[in-house]
């Protein structure tokens, strides 16, 4: 059943392989509560109300946080309507299944003069013309440039880069395709890295990527998120912020410098509107800070 269930979640959902091995582990966890440890025992058609509740009780007495029962409740409630589609519950008890809303955090995120700060180190490194300074330097630019993922920008390939336009194709989260636009320094660190550096890294057997690793394989997410600690590191008072960081950094900028709330959605690739609405607060809060440092009345 858990097979179905994982084919399920990856041809029909189209899920992440990560967020599929935390759905079914959650699966997994769910059926062993239902069935005393044992998920292999567990009867499917046990799962009701009463032992969803308990199951998440459970691990909030174990000390599991708010995100973290919001998460596998959100889980569970999947996995319900799955079964009950399937034919393996009765009736779904997942919609009643209520969970504690998880504390949305503000996200760190650096002042414009921080990323400026930011994009002069990594040019310097590159002043050289070293082949992975040069990679570097166009990541960081294009990372801050567009505010895409680190697992998007992974996934660029050389043909994904429209130079006439000044956009980039990217596959979002779900399989959704969008156009994504980058300004003038990115295209010069973008140009310099395809024309000067790239070939320097080829190998044989090297994919048609953008960004190459140091062996000629595809730059890897973990690679991207040390260079980025790296470079945000020498900026004095920047917090320590990685790729998804820089993301924040160019909707909280793009925010700030008058971009509409739509705009920045279709940007980023967010499903909803509410996603974007988070960068709302971090503006709000700087314009209170502003305001508190500044205003002869605060």
């Amino acid at each position: 059943m858990l097979r179905q269930y994982e084919r399920h979640l990856t041809l029909e959902r189209d899920l992440s392989p990560h967020t599929v091995r935390a759905y079914i582990g959650d699966a997994v966890a769910l059926l062993g509560h239902v069935a005393g440890n044992s998920p292999e025992n567990a009867d499917v058609g046990r799962v009701d109300l009463a032992n969803l509740r308990s199951w998440l009780a459970a691990q909030r007495t174990a000390g599991a946080s708010r995100t973290t029962l919001a998460r596998r409740a959100a889980a569970a409630r999947t996995f319900t309507a799955w079964a009950h589609r399937a034919g393996h519950l009765a009736a779904d008890p997942g919609p009643r299944l209520a969970a504690p809303r998880p504390h949305r955090t503000l996200p760190s995120v650096l002042r414009a003069d921080q990323a400026k700060d930011a994009m002069a180190a990594v040019s310097s490194g590159a002043s050289e013309g070293e082949p992975v300074a040069l990679r570097d330097q166009a990541v960081v630019e294009l990372l801050y440039a567009t505010g895409i993922r680190v697992a998007e920008l992974c996934g660029l390939d050389l043909d994904d880069v429209d130079y006439s336009l000044r956009v980039i194709r990217v596959l979002g989260k779900g399989g959704r395709e969008r156009s994504t636009p980058f300004g003038v320094p990115a295209e010069r660190a973008l140009r310099r890295w395809v024309e000067e550096g790239r070939n320097a890294l080829v190998a044989p057997d090297s994919p048609p990527a953008l960004f190459l690793g140091a062996r000629g394989g595809r730059l890897n997410q973990r690679a991207v998120r040390t260079l980025v600690h790296e470079v945000v590191a020498v900026v004095p008072d920047a917090p320590d912020i990685g790729p998804h960081g820089l993301r924040h950094s160019a909707a909280t900028h793009l925010l700030e410098g008058g971009a509409d709330l739509r705009t920045v959605q279709e940007l980023l690739g967010h499903a909803t509107l509410a996603t974007t609405q988070l960068y709302t607060h971090v503006t709000v809060e700087r314009l209170k800070a502003i305001h508190d440092r500044t205003h002869p009345r605060s």
